[in-house]
C-alpha cells in the first residue's frame, strides 16, 4: 500500500473516530487529584466527558465507551492511555483494504492478461 492510499485511510477513519485527544485532555485535568476520580460516581464521569461518551472507573482505572458502548479509551497509573478502535473505525478499515485489494486484484489480471495477449511471456 502507497502512502497515499494510507494517508486517505487515515483520514477516512479520521471522520469517524471519536475525539480522543479531547477526552484524554478532560481526564488529565483532573488527574492532580486521583482521589477524586477514584470517588467519583459514573454521573460524574458522564458529565466530565460529556455525551454520547460513558466513562467508568473499573480494576483502578478508567474506561470510556462511547455512543454505541465500545471501549475507545482506557487510562491506568501504570500504563497511561490506550487506545482501542471502535467498530466504527474498524469497518472503514476493511472497507478500505477491501477496495484496496480489488483495485490491486484487478489491476494484476490485466497485467498478466497484456502479457499473454502481447506475446511477451514475463515467467520466460
Amino acid at each position: 500500500m502507497g502512502n497515499k492510499f494510507l494517508a486517505l485511510r487515515k483520514s477516512e477513519v479520521a471522520k469517524v473516530a471519536p475525539d480522543r485527544s479531547a477526552l484524554m485532555g478532560k481526564l488529565n485535568q483532573d488527574m492532580a487529584d486521583m482521589k477524586t476520580i477514584r470517588e467519583a460516581d459514573e454521573r460524574r464521569l458522564r458529565l466530565l466527558f460529556g455525551e454520547p461518551y460513558e466513562a467508568k472507573f473499573q480494576s483502578g482505572g478508567v474506561h470510556v465507551y462511547d455512543g454505541n458502548g465500545d471501549e475507545i479509551l482506557t487510562y491506568t497509573a501504570g500504563v497511561g492511555w490506550h487506545e482501542k478502535e471502535s467498530k466504527a473505525e474498524t469497518q472503514v478499515h476493511g472497507a478500505l483494504k477491501a477496495a484496496y485489494y480489488d483495485a490491486y486484484h484487478a489491476a494484476r489480471q490485466e497485467i498478466n492478461g497484456m502479457e499473454v495477449q502481447g506475446g511477451f511471456d514475463a515467467r520466460a
